[in-house]
Formats: structure tokens, C-alpha cells, sequence
């Protein structure tokens, strides 16, 4: 997610699924944790790219190729791999620089009536406490793309969907890393966050009568519809342009999850999902940096919606 994603212990090293990726019809090789996947695939430093995927034998593949969809391959301009020095690569923590690049599946679940599922991250959490993400996890061994974000859809926010009443579509891949800037630290976690829009054929009112939130991995819940996720991405972290908030109320209403696990209305200050992501601590309560990005791609499969 981020990711924002809940951490794992070292007993399922070889359990988790790792990001590969080949270049020039060569064999797929596993990704180094301080290698930029964006980077690996760009010649000038852009950091963005169109990428062709696939998950086999439980790995996950990033190629260039002739044939199949291509997919959007981002990371923030800041991102922290990028800019990272090989004095301070050589800093990184052994165990930590085994680790690999990480998969994660995050889902956009759009309602009925055009609205997403959002989510705020436990204060407790280790990795992006108190951050807005949507509903997302680790992929498991053996598992589809949709069966994990399906899976994590569940055991977050209590939703059930079953697969064959869902249309998953790829919206983009970020890489994600953890801290997200190099002010606030050497990184210690590196992702790439698998984006699926699912669409729901019930609104907002009717699934929030199902959601039953985690309260050891949520906080609260949000259905954000269009205006507010363009204030949302409008916001973009880095950069200091104009946050276009239209004739939105200063206050939004959010579902809060209590310890155990029940919902009650709460008003939020608009201003927290348009605030940006700081450049040195304490972080703040915000939207994700690549949840922006999600729903940037969201607003615009709005506009050209599948046939």
C-alpha cells in the first residue's frame, strides 16, 4: 500500500512474493532492494514508464515487450531509492538489503453511484500509521493478483465480494518505499503496489452496511466521491502548486473504527486529505503519495470507461 502494507516477520522470508525483472529478452532476474525498478526500465531518469506484467511460479515479472497491455510504472520524484548514495546504500542494514522488492495489491473499489473505498491506517501500525490508503496486502504464494487484493479487501474491512461478480482491471504500479523520503531516514521497505479497480454493482450506502473495519489495521473508513478525490490529487506531494478545492464543504464525514472494531460518524478538516507529505518528520495525516496516484488513474477511467 505505500506500501502501506502490514510488515512481516523474518519466519515467512521464503514465503513472500518478489518483484523480478528482465530487460532486452533477457531471464527474468530478482530484483536488488536498492535498485529503482522505475529507473531500471528509463534511460533519462523519468520517473515514469509503461510496463508489461505477469505473476508466474510465484514471481512477479516487469518486462518491456511487443505484445500484451502495458501498464503505468511510477515513482514519486522524491523517491528515496532514486536518490540513494552508495555510501548510503552500503548503510542499509544486511538483512534488510537481502530482502528483495516486495509485491502488494491494493484495491479501488468503485461503487455503483462513483464512489472509492478509503482507508486509514492504525495509529499502531509500524509502516505509514495514520496514512489514507485503500484496502491492500502482501501477496501470498499461489495466490491471483485478485484473490489477494480480494483476500485483504476482507480482512480489513470485513467486505466480502466474490470473484465472479467483480471486473478487475490493472489501473498502475508504483514503487513504493519506506520512510518515502531520505530526510526521515535510509529506506526499509521497498514495494511495488499492483493498483486493481474492482467494480461493485452495489452503492456506498449498501456496502457500508456490511463493513466491519479491523481495528488492528484501521482506523477509519472513507467513500470518496469524484470532487473529493480530484482536491485529493490535485495536492501533489513535492511540489508546491495550487490545491484545487472547488465549492467542497471544509469538513468531510468519515466512518471511525473504535478498538473494538465498531463505526461512528466523525468529521474531518478538509485541509487533511489535500495536506502533502512532509519533508522531514513528524509525518502528518494525509492521503498516500501513491494513493494519489491511484486515484488519478481512477478519475481518468472515469472519463473513458471500458466498452
Amino acid at each position: 500500500m505505500l506500501i502501506v502494507l502490514r510488515g512481516r516477520s523474518s519466519m515467512d522470508k521464503v514465503r513472500r512474493i518478489l518483484v523480478y525483472i528482465c530487460k532486452d529478452r533477457a531471464a527474468p532476474q530478482r530484483a536488488q532492494f536498492v535498485q529503482s525498478i522505475t529507473g531500471h526500465f528509463t534511460d533519462g531518469g523519468d520517473d515514469e514508464v509503461e510496463v508489461n506484467c505477469t505473476l508466474e511460479k510465484n514471481r512477479f515479472i516487469l518486462f518491456r515487450g511487443d505484445k500484451g497491455q502495458m501498464i503505468r510504472l511510477k515513482r514519486p520524484a522524491f523517491c528515496p531509492i532514486k536518490h540513494l548514495s552508495v555510501t548510503e546504500a552500503a548503510a542499509i542494514p544486511l538483512d534488510i538489503q537481502q530482502r528483495g522488492v516486495d509485491v502488494g495489491v491494493a484495491i479501488l473499489l468503485q461503487t455503483a453511484n462513483q464512489r472509492v473505498l478509503l482507508t486509514r491506517r492504525a495509529q499502531e501500525l509500524r509502516i505509514f500509521p495514520n496514512v489514507w490508503v485503500p484496502p491492500g496486502g502482501h501477496l501470498e504464494p499461489d495466490e491471483t493478483l485478485l484473490d489477494a487484493g480480494l483476500r485483504e479487501l476482507k480482512e480489513e474491512t470485513g467486505l466480502k465480494l466474490e470473484p465472479e461478480k467483480v471486473r478487475p482491471k490493472i489501473l498502475g504500479l508504483w514503487e513504493s518505499v519506506y520512510p518515502p523520503m531520505l530526510s526521515r531516514g535510509l529506506p526499509q521497505r521497498h514495494h511495488i503496489v499492483i493498483y486493481m479497480l474492482l467494480h461493485s454493482s452495489l452503492s456506498h450506502l449498501q456496502l457500508q452496511s456490511s463493513l466491519s473495519p479491523s481495528p488492528a489495521e484501521v482506523s477509519a473508513c472513507l467513500w470518496a466521491d469524484s470532487r473529493l478525490v480530484r482536491a485529493i490529487v490535485s495536492a501533489v506531494d513535492g511540489e508546491d502548486g495550487e490545491v484545487r478545492l472547488g465549492d467542497l464543504p471544509n469538513s468531510i464525514s468519515v466512518s471511525q473504527v473504535s478498538a473494538h472494531g465498531a463505526l461512528c460518524d466523525l468529521t474531518l478538516p478538509l485541509a487533511v486529505f489535500v495536506s502533502r507529505a512532509p519533508a522531514s518528520e513528524p509525518d502528518v495525516e494525509r492521503v498516500s503519495t501513491g494513493t494519489k496516484f491511484a486515484l488519478e488513474l481512477w478519475l481518468r477511467s472515469l472519463e473513458t470507461p471500458d466498452p
